[in-house]
This record gives structure tokens, C-alpha cells and sequence, in this order.
């Protein structure tokens, strides 16, 4: 029983910190898809650890795009915890069932793996179309209901809206409707707005201003900095598989050349075998 008492302690304080982490200052989160990369993000510096569904799925053999079942994520995702002494907040894509009842479940199994945070997607396929505002205001009250039930009303739910991501409507219309799914998501309990594929300054600037949550948005290559991310009001900035295609790209390119040349010159500035073992032993 002290165990578990010890456990909940932990990660309310974990959720508490995640809180302030978001609030304070500009969070940068580079995403994790395993064990061993979140350890190696956290020593490089993260101060709170986000998960990546499609980095996730990969390292699991599947696609992206909840080809996952819940009970595999959520395993995944308690690794991560497992791994690290940071929040994880953990990308649940669209709560693993369309019914506001999935998400619960996805919800709960989440915080007793011991997460502090998730992302729900209102969208209800790859490339859409998206729940109707009213749908989705239900998923994520469900989701709210569900994290004060299971003893961790402070988890930080971050709405995922796939607008612009899908290029959904008229794209003269877009920003009003982020705008409006926003205002709808913070009454249903939501914490924050997240929207991939929005990267013009101008329009986050915008969008950052009339938002009634705190906007999170989806770095990329060729993309704004994160230093003018922030200075458009961005409070929280991820790479989603970024960092994962990186390493996947950084192990063909080894490969290719052993295979290739014969060559080693791939590996050179790689992280030493001690640097890495030792993250895993605790």
C-alpha cells in the first residue's frame, strides 16, 4: 500500500511540475518513441518528455495512424515513464475509439501507466474528416472526467486539431475554425490547442492572440525556429517524428555505406556504448 501511495505522490507531483513547465515558460518537448530515446532526450536536457505516435508505431513495426491498439500504446508509453524521471505526456491519437467512452478507457489506462499528459486528435481518419466541434467537446470531457476519476485531475490535455494538417474547408476559413474548435475545447476542459501544420507567423501570431488556450505548434525542417515559434506566442513547441526519422535516416546512412563502401566514417561523433548503457541502469 505505501508503494502505491508513493507512486501517486510521484506522479501528481510529476503532473503538477508538467503544469507549471506549461505555463511558465515556452515548453519545448523533442519527442521520444521508446525507452532509449526519451533517456536520451532527457540527458540532453529536456525537462519533460512527449511521446510520438508515429515513432511509436514504427518502433513497434506498424504505421502511423492508430494502427496501434490501445493496450500497445499504452505499454509503450509506460516504458517511456519507466525510463525517465520527467512528465511524459503521451500522444493517444484519437483515444483509440470514436465514442467518448473509448477515450475514457484510453484516458485511464494512461494515467495508471503513469502519465501526466495527453494529445487527442479530432480527426477521425488520416486526412480526415474531423469530429464535428460538439463530438469532440464530448470526447474530451470524457477525457476530463475520466483523469479526475482515475485521482489525476491535474492531467494536462492538449486538443490536437487537424484543420490545417488536413487542409479541412476553405483555407480562407481555417483560422476561424481553429478559433472556434479552441473555444469550444477549453469550455469542454481542455489545457492547450495543439495545431500541426500551421508554421506561418503571421496566422500563429494571430491565432495565439484570440485563442482562448495556450497554442502548441508542430516544428519542422525548413520551418520557423523555435526562437520565432515563441516570439509569434507559441508556448509549446514539438517536433512529432522528427527526431525519429532523424535517427531511422542517421541508421540507413551507416548501414549504406558499411554495406556500400565498406566505410565507418557514419559512425564517427556517435554517442559512446558507456554513455548509453548507463541510462538504463537504475
Amino acid at each position: 500500500m505505501s508503494v502505491d501511495n508513493s507512486t501517486d505522490a510521484a506522479t501528481e507531483g510529476k503532473a503538477r511540475r508538467f503544469r507549471a513547465l506549461s505555463t511558465e515558460s515556452v515548453l519545448v518537448l523533442p519527442n521520444a518513441w521508446d525507452a532509449a530515446s526519451a533517456a536520451v532526450i532527457a540527458a540532453a536536457g529536456a525537462t519533460a518528455i512527449a511521446t510520438t505516435s508515429g515513432g511509436v508505431s514504427w518502433s513497434l513495426g506498424r504505421g502511423d495512424g492508430q494502427r496501434l491498439s490501445r493496450g500497445e500504446m499504452v505499454e509503450a508509453a509506460r516504458r517511456i515513464v519507466d525510463s525517465v524521471d520527467l512528465p511524459v505526456t503521451v500522444d493517444v491519437e484519437r483515444g483509440y475509439g470514436p465514442a467518448p467512452a473509448d477515450v475514457a478507457a484510453t484516458v485511464r489506462a494512461v494515467v495508471e501507466a503513469g502519465a501526466v499528459g495527453v494529445n487527442l486528435e479530432d480527426s477521425t481518419a488520416v486526412g480526415g474528416p474531423l469530429f464535428d466541434i460538439p463530438e469532440q467537446s464530448a470526447r474530451l470531457l470524457a477525457a476530463r472526467e475520466a483523469a479526475a476519476a482515475a485521482g489525476l485531475p491535474e492531467l494536462f490535455i492538449n486538443a490536437r486539431t487537424d484543420v490545417f494538417l488536413f487542409a479541412i474547408g476553405a483555407s480562407d476559413g481555417r483560422l476561424g475554425e481553429v478559433l472556434a474548435r479552441a473555444a469550444a475545447y477549453a469550455e469542454a476542459g481542455a489545457d492547450g490547442i495543439f495545431v500541426p501544420g500551421l508554421l506561418d507567423l503571421e496566422m500563429l501570431s494571430t491565432l495565439c492572440a484570440e485563442s482562448p488556450l495556450p497554442v502548441n505548434a508542430m516544428a519542422a525542417a525548413g520551418g520557423p525556429s523555435v526562437t520565432e515559434l515563441a516570439q509569434a506566442g507559441v508556448r509549446r513547441i514539438s517536433v512529432g517524428t522528427g527526431l525519429a526519422q532523424a535517427a531511422y535516416t542517421a541508421a540507413r546512412r551507416a548501414a549504406a555505406e558499411l554495406l556500400g563502401t565498406g566505410g565507418l566514417t557514419a559512425l564517427d561523433g556517435s554517442l559512446d556504448f558507456s554513455e548509453l548503457d548507463v541510462l538504463f541502469r537504475h
